[in-house]
């Protein structure tokens, strides 16, 4: 394995990521939401608040329309998700939450407090401060939908 400092800050980035992932993953599982998988997660938690286009999903995820077509067609079939008429244009469809996605969110959002209060107690409230100040400048080169 390679040393500390010879992991590039991409990787730096990733394992706390993937660590926080799993954790919520664990979480859902025992919740009883052992249906979705990390690949349904990316898009679903791209959805807004009053529903996406499935062209935007699939941008944002950074895959085809096609996958994002599978994946959605899972997660409505799984009542994560359900797919409404365009108010603004009747010919398209926005992929908008239901309320099994709406619970998972919250339980998932309670592991997120949980994960972040245990790394400020790690770093310190200083340091916690200023990664999420430095990540949030990193999104503004990074995230074409910030």
């Amino acid at each position: 394995m390679a040393a500390e400092s010879e992991l590039n800050a991409g990787l730096l980035l990733f394992i706390p990521y993937r660590a926080l992932e799993t954790r919520i993953f664990a979480v859902l599982a025992e919740a009883g939401f052992d249906d979705l998988t990390p690949a349904q997660a990316r898009v679903l938690q791209r959805v807004g608040p009053d529903g996406t286009r499935l062209t935007e999903l699939a941008d944002q995820a950074q895959i085809t329309k096609q996958t994002a077509g599978f994946l959605v067609d899972q997660l409505e079939k799984a009542g994560y998700v359900r797919r409404m008429p365009d108010p603004t244009d009747k010919r398209a469809r926005l992929v908008c939450l239901a309320s099994r996605a709406l619970a998972a969110k919250e339980i998932a959002d309670g592991v997120v407090a949980e994960v972040e209060q245990e790394w400020e107690a790690h770093l310190g409230k200083r340091r916690m401060k200023q990664l999420r100040e430095a990540l949030t400048l990193l999104r503004e080169i990074t995230d074409p939908w910030a």
